[in-house]
């Protein structure tokens, strides 16, 4: 069985990287294709040091800290990556990779971890925080992301099967694109963290620092809570803007090395999250540690807390509703078992990925052929 693994670029080491990381762990013959192939070489070893095939734009001016602005080009160019002489191929899809052409006697398998966030769902929102909502410059991007929607849908067709990272993704790839999808969790890496009974008296909140992680309201809640300690570990964008609002009870770390991320994950009372993810990797990370999770009720959380056992799940996106979600967590801080809550946490290991993706890989492969 011949493989080949489309993915939309290679850049850096996040979320959907990890993906490939474990689909080659699992098909380390596979071939890699994408728009653009940039990945700095010390991380060239999560893909097992392979080059991806990439496109046209990969030559282009600029293309390597600019490539998204070709945005409009990548459908062109995922469409010119030739991948006709696989028996299999899977593509890691959040923008464009979907829209590889294959043959009737090719199985094509997308894992999706979102239609295209900025085209459908968070299209609004995206022309505001980007300042594209109005003018020249915003009727160009609209007219961009109208083109985007319309290919995107078109090609919703061209995967055999859709693959879903989430329920919550599942239902999104049915509004969009009306295609089913089965769920496949992503690989969460628990064996690189342990479980510590031994908490102390801080809460921990980290991601990457931009708008829609609602760190900003972690801060602004805690500052409404002089008595209680946080720890905030994270770089990005809103770094100054979120500085600026560190009380006396916030300590402010920055970007911090895994082994100091992991070490106070252990030692944290409970992990903070804000965010409105498709899965969120992070909190399975803090379960994994045998933390509790304190996390919007909303997205992936929904699918990774479970509500009064391994966390506690508030409503909106405020900070009133976080301020009685850690009141409550304190009332019933007897409830959370650190056994209990890294069992949770191994249901999304990368072995539970790697053996639910090598059957549904070969359960389709054989019903092709």
């Amino acid at each position: 069985m011949k493989v080949a693994i489309v993915h939309e670029w290679f850049v850096d080491y996040a979320g959907s990287e990890r993906v490939v990381e474990q689909l080659l762990q699992v098909y380390p013959e596979a071939d890699l294709f994408s728009v653009i192939d940039f990945m700095p070489d010390h991380l060239r070893k999560h893909i097992l040091n392979k080059r991806a095939n990439t496109t046209f734009i990969q030559k282009l001016p600029f293309a390597r800290k600019h490539y998204r602005n070709y945005l409009a080009l990548m459908p062109l160019a995922i469409e010119q990556l030739d991948v006709s002489a696989y028996d299999v191929v899977i593509s890691s899809s959040h923008a464009v990779a979907k829209g590889v052409i294959t043959h009737a006697g090719q199985v094509h398998i997308c894992y999706c971890h979102s239609p295209i966030r900025y085209a459908w769902d968070l299209y609004h929102q995206y022309l505001r925080e980007s300042g594209l909502n109005k003018g020249l410059k915003g009727l160009l991007a609209k007219s961009i992301l109208h083109y985007m929607r319309m290919w995107d849908y078109t090609t919703a067709n061209r995967p055999d099967h859709f693959i879903a990272n989430s329920s919550y993704i599942a239902r999104r790839i049915k509004k969009v694109y009306n295609r089913e999808a089965s769920i496949i969790y992503p690989p969460v890496d628990v064996d690189s963290f342990s479980i510590s009974m031994a908490k102390e008296d801080f809460y921990l909140t980290a991601s990457r620092l931009v708008p829609y992680k609602k760190v900003d309201m972690i801060v602004e809640t805690f500052a409404q809570l002089p008595d209680k300690k946080l720890v905030v570990i994270g770089d990005g964008p809103d770094f100054n803007k979120i500085k600026a609002k560190v009380r006396s009870n916030i300590v402010f770390m920055g970007y911090q090395p895994f082994e100091v991320l992991k070490t106070h994950m252990q030692k944290a009372r409970a992990f903070i999250f804000a965010a409105e993810e498709d899965f969120g990797i992070i909190p399975v990370e803090a379960q994994a540690c045998g933390t509790p999770v304190i996390a919007f009720g909303k997205g992936g959380a929904c699918e990774t807390v479970i509500e009064g056992v391994t966390g506690i799940l508030y409503k909106e996106q405020h900070v009133r509703s976080l301020v009685n979600a850690i009141y409550e967590f304190e009332s019933r801080i007897t409830d959370f078992a650190p056994s209990v809550i890294r069992k949770n946490a191994e249901r999304f290991s990368s072995e539970a990925f790697k053996t639910k993706m090598s059957e549904f890989v070969k359960e389709s492969y054989h019903k092709t052929n």
